[in-house]
């Protein structure tokens, strides 16, 4: 994804920053604590298709 993309992009939830899990082609928001997939080079910012983060992910 294009980097300057996800600087404009926010959580829909928190309206906070997400930053790229390249690796699981995720958007995190840390402070929702959700992971917001990429599809096809597309962000899906629904709550309802976001995976939840466990205690671990948002330590780091």
């Amino acid at each position: 994804m294009d980097t300057k993309l996800i600087e404009l992009l926010v959580c829909p939830v928190t309206k906070g920053p997400l930053t790229l899990n390249a690796e699981r082609q995720e958007l995190v928001s840390k402070s929702a604590r959700l992971a917001y997939p990429i599809r096809d080079g597309i962000p899906i910012l629904l709550e309802t298709q976001a995976r939840t983060l466990s205690d671990e992910e948002c330590e780091r």
